[in-house]
């Protein structure tokens, strides 16, 4: 069997499969797009990092590929629906980062607090400036992380052993979570208000774009720090800019950007800003890791057709992965809809299996929920393997039931979610042999497709309200692709579930608020 390692990969991982009979290994990092199109085909695993772009033009010519192996876990660069389609499976490496990108986090923060960069150039530029480069004390001080994942639980870890005072800010985690770890539950506005140090350990989602704003900076307090070792692209950079020249931001450390490299960026040229060339997680340790650990499971996969930490595929003999793949595909994208339709920590899963689904395997079938749940909030870090793992940690109740009599569908799929602030329910069901629809949304009934940019619109039943949203949509340039609409008669009102050509910005998603009879509107990405 043939596999590609078209990145930089540590010795040790290239030794785990070159060593293995059967296998023949081919290392080639400098092929042009077009170059590896045509090769792509030769080969049965790829093995990456960040720089090769797997696009669904070259997954076209891959005949013969079954696994793609990242080491790391972003998969920005990968399109992994088109790889899905193709059967071919994509794995990550979520586990590797975590401590080196946290302890990153944290020499930031020392290194910004105390001048350091600075204060390094300036002395080997022959100067001897004390009194410029005086520093602070994070003793005491109040740090603020936003996102109390992994990698935030590691950063509050160490920043309590620097005596600081962590509060946390994570809308997707039960607050007796947050207080179970030391780190003191506050809102968003509250975390901005107190903060002396801000530090963004979230994913980039349609949330988390643009998060830390100049909405944001005009409500924290003068002179705090601001820290990005997450992702370009949450923090503002224009926004940011501003900030530290209006005095707001006293200074900035990032380690990401939204274009990179960040040529030209305005913020390289304040001195109140350190910058890194993205090294979170690069550390002897972290790239031996993620390594090792890509090439044992890209191994595995093709020995054994053994399957870890697929984003796209459970743990499952084929055979069985056959029969289930259909109601994965929905099981996955209806958690996915339920999370961006309902605010605050999640609590409780209650899921309801009904006619021929109750037949099935459903444990798989619930991971699939569940990971359909957390991804809009986590992004690469879950995959089919961890969920289990996250769901523990956030403390969320899951229920399972099964109902052998049918009603309205043959099959059917039913989840309930509890969180902090509300409920909902979706339900959903395969017609034919693999066609997914969502058929229920609380008390509304439909039938929608689910893939590409959805939007759910909730409205009093009026006439010209349709009509209304219609040329909202298209006076801001948004095709409608297709439209389904449910109705609950007795209370005169509807809900219309939208595919559009192209995701709606929050500009037009305030528009349609904004219209008579319109009461919530919700963007959806799957």
């Amino acid at each position: 069997m043939k596999i590609l390692v078209s990145d930089n990969l540590s010795e040790s991982g290239l030794e785990k499969l070159t060593k293995i009979p059967g296998f023949q290994v081919e290392v080639n990092t400098t092929l042009t797009p077009e170059e590896f199109r045509q090769v792509i085909r030769e080969f049965d695993a790829l093995v990456i990092r960040s720089g090769t772009k797997v696009t669904a033009d070259v997954l076209e010519n891959a005949d013969n590929l079954k696994v793609i192996g990242r080491a790391g876990i972003g998969l920005d660069n990968v399109d992994v629906e088109a790889a899905s389609k193709r059967g071919i499976v994509v794995m990550n490496t979520p586990e590797g980062n975590v401590i080196t990108t946290a302890e990153h986090a944290i020499a930031m923060m020392l290194a910004l607090t105390r001048n350091i960069p600075q204060a390094s150039g300036s002395l080997k530029a022959g100067k001897w400036e004390k009194k410029r480069f005086k520093g602070k004390e994070v003793f005491n001080k109040v740090l603020g992380i936003i996102g109390v994942g992994r990698i935030g639980r590691v950063v509050a870890d160490r920043a309590m052993g620097l005596k600081m005072q962590v509060i946390g800010y994570d809308p997707y985690i039960n607050s007796e979570v947050i207080d179970s770890l030391g780190i003191e539950g506050v809102s968003l506005d509250e975390l901005y208000a107190r903060a002396d140090y801000i530090t963004v350990h979230t994913p980039m989602t349609s949330e988390t774009r643009n998060l830390i704003n100049a909405d944001a900076f005009r409500k924290m307090k003068r002179g705090v720090f601001v820290l990005n070792c997450a992702r370009g692209g949450i923090v503002n950079e224009a926004d940011l800019c501003n900030a530290i020249k209006e005095g707001i931001v006293a200074g900035a450390a990032l380690d990401v950007f939204t274009s990179e490299p960040p040529h030209g960026n305005p913020l390289l040229e304040l001195e109140q800003v350190v910058v890194t060339p993205h090294l979170g997680a690069s550390t002897e340790e972290a790239q031996e890791n993620v390594a090792v650990a890509v090439a044992d499971q890209v191994a595995d996969f093709l020995l054994k057709g053994t399957i870890r930490n697929a984003v796209n595929a459970p743990n499952l003999d084929g055979s069985v992965l056959a029969t289930l793949r259909p109601y994965l595909g929905l099981a996955e994208k209806l958690g996915c809809v339920l999370t961006q339709i309902t605010k605050g920590g999640i609590q409780k899963v209650s899921i309801e299996y009904v006619g021929e689904a109750a037949a099935l395997t459903t444990q798989p079938l619930t991971v699939s929920i569940l990971k359909g749940m957390l991804t809009p909030i986590m992004g690469d870090m879950v995959n089919f393997v961890n969920v289990p793992i996250h769901v523990k940690e956030r403390n969320i109740k899951v229920t399972e039931s099964v109902r052998t009599e049918a009603e309205d569908f043959t099959n059917l799929i039913s989840i309930h979610v509890k969180t902090s602030e509300q409920e909902n329910l979706v339900a959903g069901t395969i017609f034919g042999k693999k066609e997914a629809r969502m058929v229920r949304i609380n008390d509304f009934r439909l039938e929608a497709a689910l893939e590409g940019h959805l939007v759910l619109i909730y409205n009093i039943d009026t006439p010209g309200t349709i009509g209304a949203i219609g040329s909202c949509l298209g006076s801001n340039n948004i095709n409608i692709s297709l439209m389904n609409v449910g109705q609950v008669l007795e209370r005169g009102q509807n809900i219309i579930f939208l595919r559009t050509d192209t995701p709606i910005t929050p500009e037009v998603k305030e528009k349609l608020l904004a219209l008579d009879n319109v009461d919530l509107v919700h963007s959806i990405e799957l």
